[in-house]
């Protein structure tokens, strides 16, 4: 096992290990420890959720978006995957990179990978298919349930652009995502946190039973995690709701 740098161990003196904080005192704690922490860089805000699925299982696969209310802190490269005259319209939507078979061989041949987000329209995906050992691994693939695979690609690059983040539940069952950066408004990353967590909830498969999520963390990018009071979260989700 690794050994721990004096700033992480540092900072997780501030983190109480035994007890589970409510969404907006862990926001509060993060930023506290990113202080002590002092990095050089405004780290992420990452979430981390435990759902009771066994994603092996066709009806219990979690997979979605989500268009965090105050973004990700930084620019989202969109690369859109298309033919024809849908071309100049992610273009003037604001796409980094558009084309069709020319970036598809690119990607097969050079492995390149340097966007964040791709989209396709549903007439190219034939050919975007063998793409898949490439951009699957990265959750790069496009997919329609995730909102990336669309003909209206014009929305779809506007999307993006604010801040649409994707997640897919692992092996194990959890499902992690950015949230923002610990350097945010107090307020905004609150309401990206709610926001991620609303998404996952919403995602719950028909094959999931009993408590569908099992516990919730937060973290930054090179800090502890801090654990979050799961009930105490689901219920301002309800509250915020009605």
């Amino acid at each position: 096992m690794a050994k721990k740098g004096k700033k992480y161990l540092k900072a997780l003196e501030l983190v109480d290990r035994n007890k589970f904080y409510t969404v907006e005192e862990a926001i509060d704690l993060l930023k506290k420890v990113a202080e002590v922490s002092e990095r050089k860089f405004d780290e992420t805000v990452e979430l981390a959720m435990r759902l009771n699925v066994d994603p092996k299982y066709a009806d219990q696969m979690v997979r979605g978006s989500v268009i965090l209310p105050h973004g990700l802190g930084k620019p989202i490269k969109v690369l859109v995957l298309t033919e024809g005259e849908t071309a100049k319209v992610a273009e003037e939507a604001g796409a980094d990179y558009v084309g069709g078979e020319d970036l598809i061989n690119k990607i097969l041949k050079e492995e390149w990978v340097d966007y964040d987000v791709v989209i396709a329209t549903p007439e190219i995906m034939s050919k975007v298919a063998k793409l898949g050992r490439i951009l699957g691994p990265k959750g790069l693939m496009p997919n329609p349930k995730t909102g990336t695979v669309t003909k209206n690609v014009a929305q779809a690059v506007k999307d993006a652009k604010k801040g649409r983040v994707e997640f897919k539940v692992d092996k194990a069952g959890n499902v992690h995502m950015p949230v923002g950066k610990v350097g945010f408004d107090r307020d905004k990353l609150l309401e990206n946190v709610y926001a991620a967590i609303d998404a996952v909830v919403r995602a719950k498969p028909p094959g999931a039973k009993g408590q569908y999520v099992k516990s919730i963390t937060l973290s930054t990018t090179m800090g502890p995690g801090i654990r979050v009071d799961t009930q105490s979260a689901l219920r301002r989700l309800q509250e915020m709701a009605a």
